[in-house]
């Protein structure tokens, strides 16, 4: 069949097939790939695009189950609908089903980019679905209202609580009303301790609770950071993957660690306590205000040296015995693998959020004589499509 016009709005009746990358499953109809959300493998419904640009595929969400999974359950957050907030992908899937989800996801990126056929674990942290996000970002609306975005949207839908966020954080929040357009920067840290910015469209963010400073606990220290800076947004996520860190990472008394896009140094924390005082970890990282903390809550580290600036710009020479990266979203990249496989360390420590960014860095990896050794993947995002992968790579 010819496309003539956009399918934009249009309900289709359609099979819902596997799981894809993006919190949505694959469907087809008159030879065209339908991407649909809310919906679950094996399901038959009804979807309504959402938006068609032309070609080979079609975005849609299922408005309608005329033959529901086993797996489908009750999606507890009101707005977790179509044409709804767009935070969450799989509210209405069990537990067990969205970490069989999540690590098929996984699994078909590591063989479809990276061309290994891998056995996923999806992992879940202690806590369940709910109230674990501790950072996150909410819009206002016309009328003042605090909320969230809808799905490709720049839509905002107006809440008065979020399922998946720390307990009263949000409803201490759009109980109130802000500035117009304003975007809201949100944290509660490991003390329960509160932090709220108003962030308005014209002129300066205006600190509504808190002091800019976060306090947390991981890697047997205790950090103070910059409350809307990186930190992992699962409360139990930092101290666990440190754990790992530790673990796989093995760096000898005297050697040499390097810890890349490394934030305030919570790796470089575990790493340097491995190499001791005659050895050397270097952290690299592109945030001013990350390596200014990073620098206060490690002063008692003199082995760790930090470096400001993107990884990419920055020429890595040396003999490294471990090197830990965990990239954004984006992945590493060929000119980063490329560097850090040219210095020959023993071992690479990849912290993913991206399983498609993984899989083509392992790749890459594997390019230069790396094989992966082992993988641990964590549902650290429960109800949303994202989740955490570390990697180990071993020449």
């Amino acid at each position: 069949m010819t496309q003539t016009q956009p399918w934009t709005g249009r309900r289709l009746e359609v099979e819902v097939g596997p799981v894809a990358h993006g919190g949505h499953c694959v469907a087809r109809a008159e030879g065209r790939v339908v991407f649909v959300r809310h919906a679950l493998p094996g399901e038959r419904v009804v979807v309504e695009v959402t938006e068609d640009k032309g070609g080979s595929f079609c975005r849609a969400d299922a408005v309608e189950v005329l033959s529901p999974s086993p797996d489908r359950v009750e999606p507890p957050c009101p707005v977790a609908r179509p044409g709804g907030c767009g935070g969450c992908d799989w509210q209405h899937a069990s537990a067990e089903a969205q970490r069989s989800l999540k690590a098929a996801v996984v699994a078909e990126q590591l063989q479809r980019l990276a061309g290994l056929d891998v056995a996923v674990e999806m992992e879940a942290l202690p806590g369940g679905l709910g109230e674990w996000r501790t950072r996150l970002r909410m819009v206002v609306d016309g009328k003042g209202r605090a909320g969230f975005r809808a799905h490709r949207s720049h839509k905002v839908v107006p809440v008065r609580r979020c399922t998946i966020a720390a307990p009263d954080l949000v409803e201490d929040v759009t109980a109130r009303h802000w500035t117009r357009g304003a975007e809201l920067d949100l944290t509660a840290d490991s003390m329960g301790h509160m932090d709220i910015v108003e962030r308005p469209q014209r002129g300066r963010p205006r600190t509504v609770t808190g002091d800019g400073v976060a306090v947390e606990r991981a890697g047997g220290r205790e950090w103070r950071v910059d409350a809307h800076g990186f930190w992992q947004v699962h409360p139990e996520a930092a101290d666990l993957y440190a754990d790992i860190v530790a673990e796989w990472a093995a760096a000898p008394v005297g050697g040499t660690a390097w810890d890349l896009y490394g934030g305030a140094g919570l790796f470089a924390a575990v790493l340097a306590e491995q190499v001791g005082p005659d050895g050397s970890v270097l952290v690299v990282e592109s945030s001013r205000s990350a390596v200014a903390d990073g620098r206060r809550n490690l002063a008692d580290l003199p082995q760790v040296r930090f470096k400001t600036g993107l990884v990419e710009e920055t020429s890595l020479t040396g003999r490294p015995d471990v090197v830990v990266l965990d990239p954004p979203r984006k992945g590493a990249g060929k000119a980063v693998v490329d560097s850090i496989a040219a210095c020959q360390p023993s071992r690479v420590i990849y912290v993913a959020c991206d399983p498609a960014a993984l899989a083509r860095d392992v790749a890459g990896f594997a390019e230069h004589g790396y094989r992966l050794e082992r993988l641990r993947a964590f549902d650290a995002f429960p109800m949303t499509h994202h989740v955490e992968c570390i990697a180990l790579l071993v020449r």
